[in-house]
């Protein structure tokens, strides 16, 4: 157990992860998430921290806590996504944004596509340095992706689990997904809708889908990465129909994939050699 968990990987491609990561941060603060800023005027006693914000004795959102925040967060990911200071900055960004999720999610709906993407800051600063383009393997950073890639799929299981909790067995034949294209569903959605029975038959391929989504750890490897394309189809698919885009999840997701590959991360690494290698 203790192999997998720290099964190594190249350094390369924890920094590729960890500069997606980053750069996601500064992105969703500002085209995902920016609604959070209006909590900064939200009346204080509206604010329901969840049961951590509660445990931390958090502050009430405010105007100075809130752009504060999200300021420091746009700076600090930005810096971070370039791989200086990686404890430093890394912890940093973890923090702040752990808490601009504990205001955003503290006014009576909690997101479950984010968790991935929290695991992935909590971890990518126990791996240390780490740049573009290194062959050199580190346990560190196999054990960051790897604990972040369990995040991932405990999200799809565990959202199975709920519906199964919630809804009972009877979810799978239920109106869910026909209220959902009712509500916030698009044209290629009508389309499926009115094919009879294929919403039900969809229903029960979501949860075996869920259900089934930790066997990506048995896969062989050579085959993991058309797993991952898979889920991806997935989810593109249900931003086609009822427009939920799990983007944060997304990105963690892609700690499953080899992106020390990537021509783009492989070019910044052979421009910041040169820079290093080159004479005064």
């Amino acid at each position: 157990m203790v192999r997998w968990l720290t099964e190594p990987v190249p350094k390369g491609r924890v920094a590729a992860f960890r500069t997606l990561v980053y750069l996601f941060v500064a992105l969703d603060l500002v085209v995902f998430t920016p609604w959070v800023r209006s909590h900064a005027n939200t009346p204080g006693d509206l604010y329901e921290p969840l049961l951590v914000g509660r445990l931390l004795h958090l502050p009430t959102p405010g105007p100075l806590l809130v752009n504060g925040i999200f300021w420091a967060l746009i700076v600090l990911a930005l810096a971070a996504a370039t791989g200086r200071a990686p404890r430093l900055l890394g912890w940093t960004v973890f923090l702040l944004y752990f808490e601009w999720m504990i205001i955003a999610m503290s006014y009576g709906k909690v997101d479950h596509d984010r968790v991935g993407l929290l695991v992935a800051l909590a971890v990518l600063p126990t791996v240390g340095a780490a740049r573009h383009g290194d062959q050199e393997r580190t346990e560190a950073g196999g054990w960051a992706l790897r604990v972040t890639q369990i995040a991932v799929i405990c999200t799809y299981f565990l959202a199975a689990l709920a519906k199964l909790r919630f809804g009972g067995i009877d979810w799978v034949t239920s109106s869910v997904l026909a209220q959902a294209i009712i509500r916030r569903g698009t044209a290629l959605a009508d389309l499926i809708a009115g094919v009879p029975g294929l919403l039900i038959l969809a229903q029960f391929g979501i949860i075996a889908f869920e259900l089934l989504s930790p066997l990506i750890f048995f896969v062989p490897a050579r085959w993991r990465s058309a797993v991952v394309a898979f889920f991806y189809s997935f989810h593109v698919i249900t931003f086609a129909t009822i427009t939920i885009s799990f983007a944060p999840h997304l990105v963690a997701m892609a700690s499953f994939l080899p992106l020390e590959k990537i021509k783009l991360f492989g070019y910044a690494y052979r421009a910041r050699t040169k820079a290093v290698d080159a004479p005064p």
